[in-house]
């Protein structure tokens, strides 16, 4: 009997309060971090624009013409098969090699 009472251990109100902890922390945590995504998606689509548009520079470069096409640089293996923006916007490219992303233009961010 006194082995049992040596022992040391946590007590269940111990291990509630640090549950009770945890948990209230995940939930400040959460919404800060889905509330930031819509902002990631933009300044992914910023980024990967800046990419393809490298990518038409090094098209030029190589064949010494603009592409016409998102699928010219597809065909020519400098963009992967259906490369698109991360919020899933589709890229396109003007006559003067520059690369648009048609929701930011239309005013949709």
């Amino acid at each position: 009997m006194r082995f049992l009472r040596n022992e040391k251990a946590f007590t269940l109100i111990e291990m509630m309060i640090v549950l009770l902890i945890i948990s209230v922390l995940i939930l400040v945590a959460i919404p800060n971090v889905t509330k930031h995504s819509k902002s990631i998606d933009t300044k992914g689509c910023a980024a990967y624009l800046k990419m393809v548009e490298g990518q038409v520079q090094a098209y030029k470069m190589d064949t010494n013409k603009i592409p016409t096409s998102l699928a010219d640089l597809t065909a020519k293996d400098y963009l992967p098969e259906g490369a698109k923006c991360p919020d899933g916007t589709e890229l396109t490219i003007d006559a003067d090699g520059k690369v648009i992303n048609p929701k930011a233009a239309s005013g949709n961010p």
